[in-house]
């Protein structure tokens, strides 16, 4: 199975569009396009799924800067989650899990006011 991502699409760019050139290439099992939770808009992304590597990996190549809704697609194999440049959730603290701060507004030394 070949997972593949789909990026820079028009907003306007739909799940049939997306299918209908991939089909070219080889059966698609799956499309998904990335929504935004909140407003449900495009985000101007997309996954396909195909069955077959080879004909996964033809698709790639023949649509990689293909032009659709006059944008330039970038195509390429999707990586795991835990891979790419998606940047971390977490934050604060340092490297050993101490996120410092302590005392506050008022406080004398020896944890009396």
């Amino acid at each position: 199975m070949k997972n593949i991502f789909v990026g820079n699409l028009s907003f306007d760019t739909n799940e049939q569009t997306i299918r209908s050139l991939f089909e070219a290439h080889g059966a698609v099992d799956r499309v998904s396009v990335v929504t935004d939770r909140d407003t449900g808009q495009p985000r101007g992304f997309a996954f396909v799924e195909m069955g077959d590597n080879a004909a996964g990996d033809r698709a790639i190549a023949a649509i990689n800067g293909h032009e659709v809704g006059g944008r330039s697609l970038n195509v390429n194999e999707a990586r795991p989650k835990g891979e790419g440049g998606g940047g971390s959730r977490g934050g604060g603290g340092s490297r050993d899990g101490n996120r410092g701060g302590g005392g506050g507004y008022g406080r004398k030394s020896g944890g009396r006011y």
